[in-house]
């Protein structure tokens, strides 16, 4: 359970990184004239994610939940995709990409790399590894917990982001 716990450690770690850089892009969209919407629902998405980490480490190591190989490989490998996806997200959108809903006005839509094939990738990984981290070492109540939650939180925030860039730009659809 020690590497586990490493694991979730550096998906945290990740997650840090991850708001270094949205500190750093909301600073540069709101130089450009940049409005936030949604800022209701953040701190419900902020407190899930972490209760998701907290979530992983606390039923694996209070439950003692078994790592079965045969399952826990492959949903390690789900985790792993699921981060090359945010991060082809991330690089995709650039100074654009946040974990707030912030829209620069007069920019054009990114319709390129992921967003080419996904509406909503970046969700779609957090989807994947809201499912597959804790199920990598058995945490099954986490990872049902997570994924309801996660889905009514995504269907407010999926919205929240369609309209603020409909408001910006009225055939917009995506970021």
């Amino acid at each position: 359970m020690i590497w586990y716990t490493a694991l979730v450690l550096a998906v945290a770690g990740e997650r840090l990184g991850e708001l270094v850089v949205a500190l750093r892009n909301t600073r540069w969209s709101l130089a450009r004239g940049g409005t936030e919407a949604g800022r209701g629902h953040y701190p419900a998405m902020v407190a899930l994610h972490t209760a998701l980490l907290a979530g992983c480490l606390a039923e694996t190591w209070l439950a003692g939940r078994p790592f079965l190989p045969w399952f826990g490989w492959t949903m390690l490998a789900v985790v792993a995709a699921a981060q090359g996806l945010r991060w082809w997200c991330i690089r995709t959108l650039g100074p654009r990409w946040n974990t707030r809903v912030i829209v620069v006005p007069d920019l054009p839509l990114v319709t390129g790399g992921p967003y080419r094939w996904l509406r909503h990738p970046n969700y779609a990984a957090v989807a994947a590894e809201g499912l597959a981290l804790p199920l990598v070492h058995g945490a099954w109540v986490t990872a049902v917990l997570f994924t309801a939650l996660n889905a009514v939180l995504m269907g407010v925030r999926v919205r929240c982001e369609d309209r603020a860039l409909a408001s910006v730009r009225p055939s917009a659809a995506r970021p």
